[in-house]
């Protein structure tokens, strides 16, 4: 299992970071083995993760990854 969330708001108002952490924990029986927010002005994405193939600290979520633009995804 495992479960994702994301709000964006199309006025262009910052993503509320509480109101992203409630939804991510609204989740968490689906993933009770990980948490991560990712904000972004005005998106901002929730994840719960359930542990099931990779058990190390490096399959946490949500990944970010560096790219040339200078701009993270």
């Amino acid at each position: 299992m495992c479960g994702v969330i994301g709000i964006l708001n199309f006025d262009r108002a910052p993503a509320s970071r509480a109101a992203v952490e409630r939804m991510t924990d609204s989740l968490a029986h689906r993933g009770p083995d990980g948490r991560g927010v990712h904000m972004d002005g005005a998106f901002g994405l929730g994840h719960r993760r359930l542990a099931i193939i990779d058990l190390t600290p490096a399959a946490r979520q949500p990944m970010v990854v560096r790219h040339q633009n200078n701009w993270d995804a």
